[in-house]
C-alpha cells in the first residue's frame, strides 16, 4: 500500500510527528525555505509587475531530491510547514521546486496545519487538510521583493557613500528614521517648568483619595497655567481650610498606552 507523505520544515519534528501517525505515513523535513531571490541583479523583474525570479538554495537540492525519491512511492503529498505566512510559502515554493506547481497529477495534494506538536493536534490536522491560502504566499512574496529591492539597491549605495559594511533594509532603514527623528526631537527639547495641585481628602478614616485641581477662579487649568512654586504655594494657601464636596461620580474604563521611546 502507498504511504503518505508529510513534509514539515523541521528535522526535529519529522521525527517525532512520524511516530504519531504511524506506519502508513512518512515524514520528511524541509529544513526551512527551498527558494529564495538571488543576491543578484535582475532577481525582480520591476517592467513585469514586479515578477520575481526565484532560484533554489543549494543547500535545498539534496532535500527536494530526498522528497521527489518518497513521492514515488506516495499517494498523497500533506504539506504541514509552519502555520504562518513564511510556512505557506515554503509549501508554495516546495510544489513549484517539485515541479507540482502548475502540473496536473493524481498525487493528492493538501495543505495540514497544527499549533502544537502534540499527537491529538497532528492527528486532527492531517483529518482536516485545506488547499494552500494564496493570499498568505502572496503576502511573503510582498515581503520578499520588498527585502530585495530595499535591501540589494540601498545596501551597495551605503558601501559607496558612508562605509562598507553598513547595510538598508525594508524594517531596519524605516526603523532608524523613527529613532533619529525621536532624536532630533530630543535635541530640540526646550524645559518648561509648570506644577500641578491636588489634595490628600478623607470622607471617612477608612475612605481616603487624592483630588486634582483642575478648575481655579472659574478658570480650566492648562498644563503650564501654574508656572513655578510661588504661583502654587499661593493656591495651595487659598485652598487650605476649604471644605470639598463630591458632586458626581463617573466611573469609565480607559485605555492608556505606554510612553513613546
Amino acid at each position: 500500500m502507498s504511504q503518505k507523505l508529510v513534509i514539515v520544515e523541521s528535522p526535529a519534528k519529522a521525527r517525532t510527528i512520524e511516530k504519531f501517525l504511524g506506519k502508513d505515513y512518512k515524514v520528511l523535513a524541509s529544513y526551512g525555505h527551498v527558494r529564495a531571490l538571488p543576491s543578484k541583479q535582475g532577481s525582480v523583474d520591476i517592467e513585469k509587475d514586479f515578477e520575481p525570479n526565484y532560484a533554489v538554495l543549494p543547500d535545498s537540492k539534496k532535500h527536494i531530491q530526498a522528497i521527489k525519491k518518497e513521492l514515488k512511492n506516495s499517494s498523497s503529498l500533506l504539506l504541514a510547514t509552519d502555520p504562518d505566512r513564511e510556512g505557506e510559502a515554503i509549501s508554495w515554493h516546495l510544489l513549484a521546486a517539485l515541479g507540482l506547481g502548475a502540473k496536473k497529477t493524481d498525487l493528492e495534494i493538501k495543505r495540514v496545519v497544527f499549533h502544537e506538536i502534540t499527537k491529538d493536534a497532528i492527528i486532527h490536522a492531517v483529518q482536516n487538510p485545506r488547499d494552500i491560502a494564496l493570499e498568505l504566499v502572496d503576502a511573503q512574496q510582498a515581503r520578499s521583493i520588498l527585502d530585495y529591492l530595499v535591501g540589494f539597491n540601498l545596501s551597495p549605495y551605503l558601501w559607496k557613500k558612508i562605509r562598507y559594511v553598513l547595510s538598508a533594509g525594508r524594517v531596519q532603514s524605516v526603523a532608524l528614521r523613527l529613532i533619529c527623528e525621536r532624536e532630533k526631537e530630543i535635541a530640540a527639547f526646550t524645559e518648561q517648568e509648570y506644577w500641578t495641585v491636588a489634595a490628600s481628602l478623607e470622607k471617612n478614616s477608612s475612605q481616603n483619595f487624592r483630588a486634582n485641581l483642575i478648575v481655579f477662579g472659574d478658570k480650566k487649568l492648562g498644563k503650564f497655567d501654574i508656572p513655578d512654586q510661588g504661583t502654587a504655594d499661593n493656591i495651595k494657601n487659598e485652598l487650605l481650610g476649604q471644605t470639598c464636596r463630591v458632586e458626581k461620580v463617573t466611573k469609565s474604563e480607559k485605555k492608556r498606552n505606554p510612553s513613546p521611546p
